[in-house]
């Protein structure tokens, strides 16, 4: 475009309504902006923009077609290290391999996009929806994005808050990576293959976030050491492997609301987990965490532990409110007067031997279960919550909430 390379630093070029094949590099200070049915296509090769001077906006734009290559991280618009606080916003960033890359920059602030992949690869040969590596500080707000492979994958970047973006149909809807001191907050996923994941990374804080209907997992935990996760909403996460005609599942199917790998020194409070194969499981040293205060409602298993060392779940006389605990209150101070145990001996076996479920009723498991009630020394390390609470302490799901999730209301 002659008018961006004529135009002076900061100043506002306007591109008027029409389609413009090109692959842009912005040098210089400015702000590039499209009037409605301004369409910039970068015709199946490179980056359709290039962002290469601090203090650039681009707004207003679809910007499409970008080339194909993953190698050279082809992107509908691609951020330069040296392009600091660069503003993407009100695009449509459409049938590019990356929809955003943000190579290295600071302070970046994307805002209000609607990202959408290249539909017709396959899912591991497109690109991340919007890309973060080695970034610090900066805001991913309020975008819609969808057919990526990872809507938002953030790699050794810290500092920055994610808010308000919803996220669908591709495979992790945000992914960290190697990234610390970062928040997550108030974002909504559905029909991914995991919601959130987390991995190898520290001081994070994971808020009232949601997660329907998502497959495997809704919050997925790989070494996340000291990090808040609460106020979370996960609701009806299935096995991908349960899927049947009309929606329901196949019995058996394990879809995780929670799950934690090796993850240590963490609070997870304040969350709904609700209406999927297991609400929370542990394992692998995932342990000196506090949970506590959150909602276990109607998971087909509530709690999965692994661990070698028997835990307690409340902390400051407040545990967990579960839906199927059966025990009273007699004081009426809102606690259980009797502890939640969530597994048993005959649970961890099951575990390693599912076709022991045909003996689920059986005389012998009967009397498994009863020698480690009058025995307790001979039970496993398992969970227990001294201090159940007898009502949730959040709302339970919706009618809404539980339509989107794929349950009947």
């Amino acid at each position: 475009m002659r008018e961006l390379e004529a135009a002076p630093a900061g100043a506002v070029v306007t591109v008027s309504p029409g389609v413009y094949r090109v692959n842009l590099v912005i040098r210089k200070p400015l702000v590039l902006h499209g009037e409605s049915g301004a369409v910039l296509d970068g015709g199946g090769r490179g980056d359709v923009v290039r962002v290469a001077a601090p203090d650039v906006t681009v707004e207003g734009f679809t910007i499409r077609g970008s080339g194909r290559d993953l190698t050279t991280m082809d992107a509908g618009v691609f951020v330069e290290r040296h392009a600091a606080n660069v503003l993407i916003r009100d695009n449509v960033i459409e049938d590019d391999l990356f929809g955003i890359w943000l190579d290295g920059c600071k302070a970046p602030r994307i805002i209000g996009n609607t990202v959408r992949g290249i539909r017709a690869l396959r899912s591991p040969d497109r690109g991340d929806g919007i890309h973060l590596w080695n970034v610090h500080g900066g805001l991913i707000a309020d975008n819609d994005v969808g057919d990526a492979r990872d809507g938002i994958y953030i790699y050794v970047s810290d500092h920055v808050v994610i808010r308000g973006n919803t996220i669908h149909d591709l495979r992790y809807g945000v992914h960290y990576m190697y990234s610390n001191h970062n928040e997550l907050a108030g974002n909504r996923t559905y029909d991914t293959r995991a919601g959130y994941a987390l991995m190898d990374s520290d001081h994070l804080v994971i808020r009232d976030n949601t997660s329907i209907g998502d497959r495997n997992y809704g919050i997925l935990m790989n070494y996340i050491t000291y990090s808040d996760i609460v106020g979370n909403r996960v609701i009806g996460v299935k096995s991908a492997l349960g899927y049947v005609t009309g929606g329901s599942t196949v019995a058996g199917g394990q879809g995780k609301a929670l799950f934690a790998y090796n993850c240590v020194y963490n609070d997870i409070h304040g969350n709904l987990l609700a209406d999927s194969g297991i609400g929370l499981h542990l394992t692998a040293g995932s342990e000196q965490n506090r949970i506590f205060g959150n909602a276990f409602v109607d998971n087909r298993r509530q709690v999965r532990y692994g661990n070698n060392r028997a835990e307690e779940w409340s902390h400051g006389g407040r545990g967990n409110y579960w839906s199927d605990y059966l025990g009273w209150d007699l004081n009426g101070d809102g606690i259980g007067d009797v502890p939640y145990v969530p597994n048993d001996a005959m649970d961890r076996l099951l575990w390693i031997y599912p076709a022991a479920r045909l003996l689920i009723n059986s005389p012998a498991v009967a009397t498994v279960r009863w020698v480690q009630r009058e025995f307790p020394v001979l039970a496993p390390p398992h969970v227990q919550d001294s201090h159940p609470l007898m009502r949730p302490p959040l709302p339970p799901p919706s009618p809404r909430e539980l339509e989107l999730a794929g349950l009947r209301p």
